[in-house]
């Protein structure tokens, strides 16, 4: 009679995970300082010369989460974790803001007529409003995986690096030869490989929260500008700027 075979699942290293997670908290940290540190960090941060007043909001919204990030890895390295989901109770408050202010930033930058490197303010929208797109989706399911601990670290580990692509589009990528936003997408692929690498390493396997989060997330950043370049989004993006984004 024939048996069926089941998977042989390894078991986590959980002193190595601990370190894995708050370390890419940290790492995060330190790309999203280095990418607005020029223009935010060490320019005042709430005094920061910025060229519009919700560019303060958002920023101010912005850094709390990535403070946020790293107290709550902090909290589970320390096993704390009634105050971790404590904070977590609080720190859910947040998505719905930071989607709303991404819009309206967006928006802002539209209207000003923002260029990202050579990109036309057409198509520089796209990469914030699509990167809104999947950390909504991303972030929403690590919401509904938070009794799921395994998934719900890694949901939210993948929608922050979404962020954090803001950041690498901040980084001096022309000094390496590199277009701004190859440059970003770079960075955030980078940050992807790790997440995979390490759930293969740990595993020996990838985890099914980071075998769809992580190519939505790699997507959503490398489409973008391909996506901003279509005459679909060109007339989107006419729209908005004659009919939303003069009166933000």
């Amino acid at each position: 009679m024939a048996t069926e075979t089941l998977p042989i699942h390894r078991p986590v290293n959980r002193n190595r995970e601990r370190i894995f997670f708050s370390g890419m908290a940290i790492l995060l940290c330190v790309v999203v300082f280095i990418g607005f540190s020029p223009t935010y960090f060490r320019a005042g941060l709430l005094r920061a010369p910025l060229p519009s007043p919700i560019l303060h909001f958002h920023g101010a919204v912005f850094t709390l989460w990535m403070v946020l990030f790293v107290v709550q890895s902090a909290l589970i390295s320390a096993r704390r974790v009634a105050w971790h989901r404590f904070l977590g109770t609080i720190a859910f408050c947040l998505p719905p803001v930071m989607i709303i202010l991404g819009v309206i930033a967006a928006m802002d930058a539209l209207g000003r007529k923002v260029m990202i490197g050579t990109l036309s303010p057409a198509v520089s929208l796209a990469i914030p409003l699509i990167g809104i797109v999947a950390f909504t989706i991303v972030i929403f399911a690590a919401w509904r995986a938070r009794r799921k601990p395994d998934a719900h670290k890694r949901l939210i580990l993948l929608a922050t690096i979404g962020l954090a692509e803001a950041a690498f589009g901040r980084f001096p990528w022309s000094r390496m030869g590199l277009p701004v936003a190859a440059g970003a997408v770079t960075g955030l692929g980078i940050l992807i490989l790790f997440v995979i690498a390490y759930d293969l390493v740990s595993l020996h396997r990838i985890h099914r929260s980071t075998a769809w989060a992580a190519p939505l997330t790699f997507a959503c950043g490398a489409l973008a500008v391909p996506i901003g370049m279509t005459p679909a989004w060109q007339s989107f993006a006419d729209f908005l700027a004659r009919n939303i984004a003069p009166h933000l």
